[in-house]
């Protein structure tokens, strides 16, 4: 994604979100307590998709996670992927 992604973080509605070109990309939450959020939907539009947008907010829902010392659970399948390669990524360096 070449340009900058403005994400904001609605922690009353437990999403983070991003207009871009007048079609909203959002990646909702729950906190579960006991410092785990379950991260169980990314939802892009077509219109947006393939420019890693997706990719922005599962990045920034999961530095959030670690800055506030939560576990999270990937329900949604693009975060487990999104996961799985970053540890695949840390395993090979």
């Amino acid at each position: 994604m070449s340009e900058a992604l403005t994400i904001h973080h609605d922690q009353a509605g437990h999403q983070f979100e991003t207009n871009v070109d007048g079609h909203r990309a959002y990646l909702t939450y729950m906190d579960l307590g006991k410092q785990t959020l379950d991260i169980y939907r990314t939802f892009v539009p077509n219109a947006l998709r393939g420019r890693g947008i997706a990719a922005a907010l599962t990045q920034q829902a999961l530095a959030y996670a670690e800055q506030m010392g939560y576990t999270v659970i990937p329900s949604c399948s693009y975060v487990e992927r999104y996961m799985e390669r970053q540890q695949r990524h840390a395993n090979k360096v």
